[in-house]
């Protein structure tokens, strides 16, 4: 009886310890089903259900890509424009969750990287031989976007990338310039481009974006390029190159044979000869003393935060979107003051445009949690969709929100831009002019970020550092963009020609390039008045003054002049508008007699009469 009783209570504690393992805070997790930890290094977060041990590797291996990078582009810091959460699963049915649907699937593959405008994500499947190629490869570009200024052609981004994403990592270092087998295959099979096509390729072209075999081999010969390049050190050469061809605009022949000292038909001789001899430079890079995974942290997650992540990630991708929103809801079910999943669904709703449901969990999800600075950011961001910068927008709770939210995360370039909107809007320019700058020195290559830029330098009165930045942005290949830069440009250029004439001696010819683009041929003499010049064109006019402030009333009941009534720091000034068809404008296609309560900048003159000529009128 001893004995049965005995092997009794063994069978039932094998049984329990077998089918149910009491978890952290609480909760139950059945054998078989993941274990899920979170892994800190000092630049990485790494969360995974593979095990502690394999955390540890995955967030090593990031720290050495980091330092390789740093060492390959001569950088003592290394920037990421956006928080990146790196994710690592432990076998291929886990990665399907969140591996893009083709018809439908999940598609296969070994490792995935996801953008957005507040968090990144990297994906891994640890259960296959090699998920770092794919990754890799999207992690430096990801890099040169944090870290260089102005795009450069595909060749060398997805070159570099190449180059990049074939370092091998081990505990103790890592070895960079390794040519893949692969590359070489391809280009024995499918043959090589010439120099001069492979460098007239741009994001726009068919060989960029259409997938088959010239992409293909597009992208095998970028690949060797830099890796010869870099064991021949021609990257010196390459910023003459670069130089040449995007600023002094010469040809790529002509570029590559000052550059590089020979043509492109030798340039292709040269490549097709370092492919030929299949010898390439590897060599090893050290491993910093600060990687050292046993001094990372790792603490265990509850499964209600590793759903959140999960969910957090689907939120962020367009094929998962409405299943996220089921996911938080489910959390919220079982775990009510769950701060991931608050802030998680307001963003969803945010993405939605539900306004009312989107601010009901953010202020939930904030006090639960108020050191958060992504709760903070959608704060912000959630007031900018509802009421942009107007006047009816709440600029000191904006500036609040984007300031904690800086305070608590300073690696949100997207943070620091918003907040330059809100100071400029609040009408401290010079402030925001700073601030829109910090943006830049965390994401140098973002597109609205320079376009915005150049905006502010516009309202700080500082016209050609806004023509500096708005030619180079002119060859974007965002089309949209593009146009408004041209609009943009052209309106620069007509407030300098504009302040220029202004500043010339009273009885001097004037005129005007105007916004359709003709000329102001009414402006011609002090013998001749004009609508487009005081009346009394002798008198004499003073340099332009700038005053920003808000429209109170706009008087347009004497044709073609209208008369501004501005509010201005407590004083109200009214300013004469002597053409309206032919004012210069920033930011309306025409003038508004309806204007009211419209916060604007204005250059105008005045004259020793007390006379009013507006030049230009922005609106904020």
């Amino acid at each position: 009886m001893f004995i049965r009783s005995g092997w009794f209570r063994f069978v039932l504690f094998y049984l329990v310890v077998l089918l149910v393992i009491t978890c952290w805070n609480g909760s139950v997790v059945f054998a078989g089903e993941p274990q899920w930890v979170e892994v800190h290094s000092p630049n990485f977060s790494v969360v995974t259900d593979a095990g502690e041990k394999r955390g540890r590797e995955v967030a090593m291996r990031f720290e050495q890509m980091r330092a390789a990078f740093a060492t390959l582009m001569t950088k003592a810091n290394v920037n990421l424009p956006t928080p990146l959460q790196i994710v690592a699963f432990r076998n291929t049915k886990e990665m399907r969750q969140v591996a893009p649907l083709f018809h439908g699937k999940p598609t296969e593959l070994a490792g995935l990287f996801q953008g957005d405008t507040d968090r990144n994500f990297i994906m891994l499947d640890m259960s296959v031989e090699d998920p770092w190629t794919v990754v890799f490869h999207e992690y430096a570009h990801e890099l040169m976007n944090g870290n260089l200024h102005g795009a450069l052609d595909p060749w060398f981004e997805e070159g570099f990338a190449e180059y990049f994403s074939s370092i091998e990592v081990d505990s103790k270092e890592a070895r960079v310039g390794k040519i893949p087998n692969t590359d070489y295959l391809i280009l024995q099979q499918m043959g090589m481009m010439s120099m001069a096509d492979l460098f007239k390729v741009r994001q726009n072209t068919a060989t960029y974006n259409e997938r088959g075999d010239h992409r293909t081999t597009f992208y095998a010969e970028s690949g060797m390029l830099v890796h010869y390049l870099y064991d021949h050190g021609l990257l010196p050469k390459v910023a003459v190159y670069f130089d040449l061809e995007k600023n002094r605009h010469v040809s790529v022949e002509e570029a590559l044979q000052q550059a590089f000292g020979m043509s492109a038909l030798q340039f292709d001789k040269v490549l097709r000869d370092y492919v030929s001899s299949g010898r390439y430079k590897y060599y090893p890079i050290p491993n910093p003393v600060s990687i050292s995974p046993s001094s990372y942290t790792a603490a265990p997650l509850r499964a209600v935060d590793s759903n959140a992540v999960l969910a957090d990630i689907h939120l962020h991708s367009h094929d998962y979107q409405d299943r996220a929103l089921s996911e938080f809801q489910d959390i919220l079910k079982s775990d009510p003051d769950n701060a991931a999943a608050c802030r998680g669904l307001g963003y969803a709703y945010l993405q939605k445009q539900d306004f009312t449901q989107a601010a009901e969990y953010f202020k939930h999800a904030s006090a639960i949690d108020f050191k958060d600075p992504r709760v903070h950011y959608y704060n912000a961001l959630l007031m900018v969709r509802m009421s942009g910068f107007g006047p009816e927008a709440d600029l000191p709770a904006m500036t609040k929100e984007l300031e904690s939210a800086i305070s608590l995360d300073p690696t949100l370039a997207d943070s620091y831009a918003l907040l330059a909107f809100a100071q400029s809007a609040s009408g401290d320019p010079v402030k925001a002019l700073a601030t829109m700058q910090k943006a830049l020195v965390i994401s140098p290559r973002n597109e609205s970020y320079l376009y915005n830029l150049a905006n502010l330098y516009l309202a700080n009165r500082q016209p050609d550092q806004a023509v500096a930045i708005l030619e180079p942005l002119q060859g974007t290949d965002n089309p949209a963009l593009a146009s408004q830069v041209a609009g943009l440009l052209a309106q620069v250029r007509q407030i300098k020609e504009a302040l220029q004439a202004s500043q010339e001696a009273p009885g001097s010819a004037m005129a005007l390039v105007l916004k359709d683009g003709s000329e102001n041929t009414a402006a011609q003499t002090t013998d001749q008045p004009s609508s487009a010049l005081p009346v009394n064109a002798r008198v004499k006019w003073g340099p332009p003054k700038f005053v920003r402030g808000t429209v109170d009333s706009v008087d347009c009941s004497t044709e073609p002049s209208a008369m501004l009534t501005l509010g201005s720091g407590g004083k109200t000034l009214k300013l004469n508008v002597l053409d309206r068809n032919h004012v210069i404008l920033i930011g309306a296609e025409q003038f508004s007699c309806t204007w009211n309560q419209q916060k604007v900048a204005v250059n105008y003159r005045e004259n020793d009469a007390g006379e009013t000529s507006v030049v230009s009128v922005e609106l904020q």
